[in-house]
């Protein structure tokens, strides 16, 4: 077990102390939360940042099952885990953000009491069925490391027959639950700054999420190094077309609106809506790592920026997280990370197996 290993141990058992905490003492006294910020980093980052850093495994999809783009198949796996990771993290800390946290179990289950019109319900429910998606997808993985079982014998036969029904709620599902959150921001209405307040917003939470999906894949490709150079070539450079049109579509949408002229403020709105603008067209001049890194960066400040920056509830309210939100966070992106590197070295996840191959 390496130094880092632990130290990523450390931190979630760290992480996971201050949620037992949480979970006992109240948002109140753990939090800095309030009426006017109902939510805060463990929703802006952990859940709206995090879910987009988790949709390798859609967008990867979206080329080997509607494109049929066979040869991007042996990066199906590590997309796949990634994007189940990220939503599970995602949904505990949804559970975190709650106040009756224990009243949760009642969303899928109470159906009768379903709000058909609240944005929210959809976005808790594409959370919950894509995680249960996803670990479905990663079952053969995990089943294949012990081919002669008699349950892999059994389920495996079955998982494949199911695979395309299987898929397409794997397409399906993030596609609305990116652009609900979209969806979400807009009912906040005046108090969302104009400079991100538009009606193309669901929209542009789903072309930016794609993009970043592509670059989270080319990101842990390029780490371990087991797919071919001219795969990720291509795959960077869906991402940074994406991020290029969304930029375009962006000013465009500011000046049919009559907002362009914000963008010459250089308030804090104005400072971080370039900021955000720098960093999604910098992969057009950096390639490989660097712009794979840099365009995940701008997909994170344009979605934090949108829950926390540009959201204004009105005088007298104010956020920062607390300590204990801080080091939950790191506790849970540590946990995602162990999580990962035990999964990849137990599991046939990166080389695959004939199976996987046929």
């Amino acid at each position: 077990m390496s130094r880092s290993f632990k130290a990523l141990l450390a931190l979630a058992a760290l992480g996971v102390a201050l949620i037992l905490w949480r979970l006992y003492a109240g948002l109140g006294v753990t939090t800095a939360m309030s009426d006017g910020y109902p939510w805060g980093i463990w929703i802006a980052f952990d859940v709206v940042t995090g879910t987009a850093l988790a949709c390798g495994g859609y967008a990867v999809a979206i080329l080997v099952y509607i494109l049929n783009r066979g040869n991007y198949h042996p990066l199906i796996r590590p997309a796949i885990l990634t994007s189940a990771l990220g939503y599970s993290i995602a949904g505990l800390s949804v559970v975190l953000d709650i106040g009756r946290w224990w009243n949760v179990w009642k969303v899928p289950v109470m159906i009768r009491n379903w709000n058909v019109n609240s944005v929210l319900l959809e976005v808790a429910l594409c959370i919950m069925a894509y995680t249960v998606v996803l670990w479905i997808e990663l079952t053969p993985a995990i089943l294949e490391k012990w081919p002669d079982s008699a349950i892999s014998r059994r389920a495996l036969p079955i998982l494949d027959k199911s695979l395309v029904w299987i898929a397409a709620l794997g397409i399906v599902l993030p596609t609305m639950r990116q652009s609900s959150l979209g969806s979400l921001m807009l009912l906040s209405g005046p108090k969302l700054h104009p400079l991100w307040n538009t009606p193309l917003l669901p929209l542009f939470f789903l072309a930016t999420c794609l993009a970043m999906g592509y670059a989270i894949v080319v990101f842990e490709s390029r780490s371990h190094g087991r797919v071919g150079g001219s795969v990720l070539r291509t795959l960077q450079q869906i991402a940074t077309w994406s991020v290029f049109i969304f930029v375009v579509a962006r000013f465009i949408d500011l000046g049919l609106r009559g907002e362009i002229t914000r963008i010459l403020t250089l308030d804090l709105y104005g400072v971080m809506f370039w900021a955000e603008t720098a960093l999604f067209l910098a992969p057009l001049f950096l390639k490989d790592l660097r712009g794979a890194i840099l365009l995940l960066l701008a997909g994170a400040l344009y979605r934090f920026d949108t829950f926390l920056v540009a959201f204004d509830p009105g005088p007298g309210w104010s956020y920062f997280p607390s300590v204990p939100e801080i080091f939950i966070t790191i506790g849970l992106i540590a946990f995602e990370l162990a999580a990962y590197v035990l999964i990849v070295k137990t599991f046939p996840i990166l080389g695959g197996t004939a199976h996987q191959e046929n």
